[in-house]
């Protein structure tokens, strides 16, 4: 043997043991924000081979102590509780985070733990206006982090395939997504302020957001519908719809963006809409058309996408349907693909360091999430507004701009990062 030959054989059993070590070597978690997403995920992610949960956080004190105790339960191992979060990335045992916060918390909390070295599992909408979620992908460029959103349909096989079908032309060249989601939201009610309970800590679940005060329509699910923390119906579940659409047109941000919509069937504390219609046109003529219905509806949630030579219809569990040429019967492909694990993808790419590992890597979960927030603004300006993709502004629309951000209360500012 020549010693070029025994060199790279040499070479690539010593990259095949590495690669061996790194699907061993373990990752310590801390888990951010313990509703019932946060501890959903926390349970998936503590069954990963070699994955341990290190840390769980919450301002809720009683969130994160029940937490705390299903770990130990479930592992046999005590777990670090904080009710603040920076006190876990001084961390250096924990190398990835979990973060399941309200939504105006979640740039901050990811854009803190990149800083400090820690790797990310953000829930969607991964931001809560549309600097924050410029600032997210800056910062993982800049700091070189491994960060997943948490729009998991892109792991899912029968997703997968459609949109395959999609990238390879199988309906033409398409002109429109539709989307339909049933919301089905009942009134919440008016809630008196008050001072809030001593198990929570008000101050860090404000965080970025204006002081006001606490009521018990914001403490812990009805946040979604008040502009300050959340961004209604269509970036909580809108947002997997528009992912889904933006994903199968392989488009980023549009040009024009109109929304029709209202509180409507009831009068109660909530802002933001229970029902909402959405238009995102793009510079092509091409359209995303995306609806959501908060009171009563038998449709189920859905997505269809209209080509050239044909349609192509999805069904809420990801089976499809395929139509080719005017009044055919629609085509079901026989042997849908299989589904890969969304949590263990990041767990992969983290142990790799290889972002292009991901299934949804940061840049495409802001994408679809800035859909979301500018169909909001257009919705609470009441009008069509114009953006510019390439600068990542409105046209000539200062009052729309403001609404791309936020005032942030200090020290719980987003930084713009350089």
């Amino acid at each position: 043997m020549n010693r070029r030959r025994f060199l790279t054989l040499s070479s690539s059993a010593l990259t095949g043991a590495a690669l061996a070590d790194a699907a061993e070597e373990l990752v310590r978690l801390a888990v951010i924000g313990l509703g019932g997403r946060g501890h959903e995920l926390m349970r998936i992610f503590a069954r990963i081979p070699n994955v341990e949960i290190g840390a769980v956080v919450d301002p809720d004190g009683n969130r994160a102590q029940k937490a705390a105790q299903w770990v130990l339960e479930n592992t046999g191992k005590r777990v670090r509780v904080e009710s603040d979060m920076r006190r876990v990335f001084e961390d250096p045992s924990i190398r990835a985070v979990i973060i399941a916060t309200t939504n105006h918390w979640h740039a901050l909390a990811a854009i803190w733990a990149m800083q400090a070295g820690k790797d990310v599992y953000l829930e969607k909408p991964a931001s809560h206006n549309v600097f924050e979620g410029e600032q997210l992908v800056t910062a993982a460029r800049k700091y070189g982090r491994i960060v997943q959103g948490g729009t998991q349909r892109r792991s899912m096989g029968r997703f997968r395939q459609a949109v395959q079908l999609l990238h390879e032309g199988t309906i033409g060249e398409i002109y429109l997504a539709k989307w339909f989601f049933p919301g089905r939201r009942d009134s919440i009610g008016f809630k008196p302020s008050e001072p809030p309970p001593a198990w929570l800590n008000w101050d860090l679940w404000l965080g970025p957001a204006p002081e006001q005060p606490y009521h018990g329509n914001l403490v812990h699910y009805n946040w979604h519908w008040f502009w300050d923390f959340g961004n209604g119906e269509l970036g909580n579940n809108g947002i997997h719809l528009v992912d889904i659409s933006r994903w199968g047109m392989k488009k980023e941000l549009p040009v024009k963006i109109h929304s029709w919509g209202g509180r409507f069937g009831y009068e109660d504390q909530g802002q933001t809409p229970n029902t909402q219609t959405v238009l995102w046109q793009y510079d092509d003529g091409t359209a995303i058309l995306g609806e959501i219905r908060g009171l009563y509806t038998p449709e189920p949630m859905s997505w269809d996408f209209f080509g050239t030579k044909g349609h192509l219809h999805i069904f809420e569990d990801g089976r499809f349907e395929i139509t080719l040429g005017r009044n055919q019967k629609p085509e079901s492909p026989l042997a849908p693909w299989p589904d890969a694990s969304h949590y263990a993808n990041f767990i992969e790419a983290v142990r790799r360091r290889d972002p292009s590992v991901l299934n949804a890597e940061i840049r495409e979960t802001y994408l679809s999430a800035a859909l979301c927030h500018l169909g909001n603004i257009a919705y609470r300006l009441g009008r069509e507004l114009r953006f510019d993709p390439a600068r990542g502004r409105f046209i000539d629309d200062p009052e729309a701009d403001r609404l791309l951000t936020r005032a942030y209360r200090s020290p719980y500012v987003v930084p713009a990062i350089q």
